[in-house]
C-alpha cells in the first residue's frame, strides 16, 4: 500500500496541471492587451524604421497572426515545455530563465531565512517579555520595519553602508573584476547578498514576528500549556517545546502563501543592487515589451508557488501531529 503522503503529493502534483495552465492562459491573454510589442521597442532604438521593415519583423517573429493562433501555437510550445525564442535577448526563454534562476532562488532563501530566523526569535522574546521594555522595543521595530517602503531601505541602506561607510558592495552578485575561484568567490557572492537580502527581509520579519508574538500570547493560557506547568516542566520547555510548536502552525501556512509576493519584491530589490536575477529580468522584458520571456517568467512563477504550497501542506502534517494528508488532497 502506498503512502498517505506519498499519495497526497501524486494527487496534488497532478491537480498543478489545470493550475498552471488556466495561469498561463489567462497571463497570455493579459500581455495581449497591452499597448506595444517587441518591434516597437527595436524600431525605437534603432531611431526609426520603415513600415514595411517593421511588418517585415513582425512576420518573422509570428506577431502578424492572429492571436488565436498564437495562443494555440504558445500552448503547443508549453505541451512540449518550449517556452519560445526571446527576440530582444536572443537566445531561448528557457535558457536565459535557467541562468538567472539561482541568484533569484538564493537571494529569496536568504531573505526567507533572515525573516524567519529573526521573525521567531523577536517574536517569542516579545511574547516572553509582553508589556515590557523588550516587547515595546520590538514592537516599535516591526512597526517601523512594516511601514518603510522596500525601495527606499534599500537605496538609504546604499547611501549609508556602502557609498559612506563602505562596508559592504552596493550593487551586483560579485566582482567580476577579481576573478576570485572556490571560497573566495563564495564569499564574495555572500557580501554582495546582504543587502538585497536583509533589504528582502524586512517586511516579512515584521509579518512573522507579530504573528509569532500573537500565536504565543494566545496560547498562553491553553489547557495544555497549564498542563505543562502543572507536571512541573520548566518554562524554556514551556516555550519552545510546547507554545512554540504550537505557534509555528500559523507561521509555515503564511510563509508558503507569502513566496509570491516574496518573488514580487525580488523585482524591486533586484533592480535597486542590481542583482542579476529574475525579478530584474521580468522588470527589463516588460521595458522592453518581450513577451515571451515574461511568459516564461510568469510561468515559472506559478508553478514555483503551486508546488511550495503543496510541501507546506506537508510541512503542516509534520509539525502538527493532529493534522494528516488524504488522498483526496485536503487535510484534516
Amino acid at each position: 500500500m502506498r503512502h498517505p503522503a506519498l499519495a497526497f503529493l501524486r494527487q496534488r502534483l497532478l491537480q498543478v496541471i489545470p493550475v498552471v495552465l488556466g495561469i498561463a492562459l489567462m497571463n497570455f491573454v493579459i500581455l495581449q492587451l497591452a499597448p506595444g510589442d517587441v518591434v516597437d521597442v527595436l524600431a525605437g532604438e534603432a531611431g526609426a524604421a520603415s513600415p514595411e521593415t517593421m511588418a517585415q519583423l513582425r512576420a518573422s517573429f509570428g506577431l502578424d497572426q492572429p492571436v488565436w493562433l498564437q495562443l494555440v501555437r504558445y500552448l503547443g510550445q508549453l505541451a512540449t515545455l518550449d517556452l519560445g525564442f526571446s527576440y530582444r535577448q536572443n537566445m531561448p526563454v528557457l535558457d536565459l530563465i535557467l541562468s538567472r534562476l539561482p541568484a533569484t532562488l538564493l537571494l529569496m532563501a536568504l531573505a526567507m531565512g533572515i525573516a524567519l530566523a529573526l521573525g521567531v526569535a523577536l517574536g517569542v522574546l516579545s511574547a516572553v517579555r509582553v508589556h515590557r521594555w523588550p516587547d515595546r522595543l520590538v514592537s516599535l521595530v516591526t512597526l517601523v520595519a512594516y511601514a518603510v517602503p522596500t525601495f527606499w531601505l534599500g537605496l538609504m541602506a546604499i547611501v549609508l553602508l556602502s557609498a559612506r561607510l563602505g562596508w559592504l558592495p552596493s550593487g551586483g552578485m560579485v566582482d567580476i573584476s577579481a576573478g576570485h575561484t572556490g571560497l573566495a568567490w563564495a564569499a564574495d557572492v555572500a557580501r554582495h547578498a546582504v543587502l538585497p537580502a536583509c533589504t528582502l527581509a524586512t517586511f516579512y520579519l515584521a509579518v512573522y514576528t507579530r504573528l509569532v508574538r500573537t500565536a504565543m500570547l494566545e496560547l498562553d493560557g491553553a489547557d495544555f500549556i497549564r498542563t505543562a506547568r502543572a507536571k512541573g516542566a520548566g518554562e524554556v520547555r514551556v516555550t519552545v517545546v510546547h507554545a512554540l510548536r504550537n505557534a509555528l502552525l500559523p507561521l509555515v501556512t503564511m510563509a508558503g502563501y507569502q513566496l509570491a509576493s516574496l518573488l514580487s519584491g525580488a523585482v524591486l530589490v533586484e533592480s535597486v543592487f542590481s542583482w542579476p536575477g529574475l525579478g530584474r529580468l521580468a522588470f527589463e522584458s516588460v521595458l522592453a515589451r518581450d513577451f515571451n520571456l515574461l511568459l516564461g517568467i510568469l510561468l515559472l512563477s506559478s508553478v514555483m508557488v503551486t508546488v511550495v504550497n503543496i510541501f507546506v501542506d506537508l510541512l503542516y502534517a509534520a509539525i502538527d501531529p493532529r493534522v494528516s494528508v488524504t488522498v483526496k488532497g485536503a487535510t484534516t
